[in-house]
This record gives C-alpha cells, structure tokens and sequence, in this order.
C-alpha cells in the first residue's frame, strides 16, 4: 500500500503560512531547500487543497496546469473549477474515500503538501503514515495552523532529524499510534 508523507514548512510555533496565506519569513535558500527538491523524487503523486494549489497562482501556475512536473496532482475542492488532465486531477467530493482508494492503487509514495484543513481530515482517519517538518526559526504569532481540522490524537516517533547551518531542522516523524 502506499504511503503518504505530510513534508511540509512550519514555522517554530507551529503555522504553515500566515494568516493572509503568505509565507514571508520562511528561508527559502539554502542547503535545506536543494535537499527538498531531491526529496521529491521519493514520490510520483502530490496532494494539496484548493488554498495550497491557488498559492502557485502568484507565480504564474494556471489553473489545471501541475505545479510540479513530475508528479501526478490530486487538488481536493469543492469550489475549484477547471479542466483536468493526466497530470493534475481535482477531487470535488468524499476526500476521505478517494485518497483510501488511491492509497490501494499501484505507485509510489503519496507527498501530502498541504494545507492544514485536508492534512487534518487525513491524520483523523488514519491515512498519514509519516510527517515530514522543516522548521523554520521564525514565530508568526498567528497562522494557519499543521493541523487545522479534525479530532487529532497521533503520537510520533522522531525517525531522523538535520540541523542546517541557517537554522532550518528537519525532523522526520512516522505515526506510531492514533487514538
């Protein structure tokens, strides 16, 4: 079965964006974001919610276009409308369902990207296996937070951490046990 590895930025009190959904802040060079970028190569599919997929916008991704080449895109909304293609597929209706039955098909592990909303609905039914942070050394006071919905009780074990000379850690975390 495949597994899905929520990898994602988080600030030190534990917010993926600001409230306003920006992520000024955040180091973006660095030894820790070439490591990320050889990081995807681990997955062949991308799952993300309607606000993590609108955010490539203000770089010039085009609805139904993928934001990441090489990976297959599942972009869960109910408000989004645009034409799918082999690359990027969107996912109105029973999130929970699709992503069980995706988990079930062939092909390699599944890069849970974001947002805190889905990644909440997945982690309360089970279908997070691994947690993927890379702390940030900047508070935001206020955010959007890991885990944004959901009745969460998981507990964690640190399978690896790396400190990077700008102050970046990741931490790596596989789900050990939910309530």
């Amino acid at each position: 079965m495949r597994k899905i590895d929520y990898h994602i930025a988080i600030t030190l009190d534990g917010f993926i964006c600001r409230d306003d959904g920006s992520i000024d802040g955040f180091l973006m060079e660095g030894e820790h974001v070439e490591d990320f970028v050889k990081s995807l190569n681990a997955y062949d599919s991308v799952l993300m919610g309607r606000k993590t997929y609108e955010f490539g916008f203000q770089f010039g991704l085009k609805a139904g276009e993928p934001a990441y080449p090489n990976l297959k895109h599942y972009v869960f909304s109910e408000s989004l409308d645009f034409n799918q293609s082999d690359a990027v597929k969107l996912v109105k209706s029973n999130t929970v369902e699709y992503v069980k039955d995706l988990k079930k098909s062939k092909g390699g592990d599944i890069w849970l990207c974001g947002g805190g909303e889905l990644a909440g609905s997945l982690l309360e039914n089970n279908l997070i296996e691994k947690l993927t942070l890379k702390v940030n050394p900047v508070i935001f006071g206020s955010g959007k937070k890991l885990f944004t919905s959901g009745k969460i009780n998981n507990y964690f074990k640190l399978l690896s951490a790396k400190q990077y000379d700008n102050g970046v850690i990741l931490s790596k975390y596989k789900i050990f046990k939910s309530t």
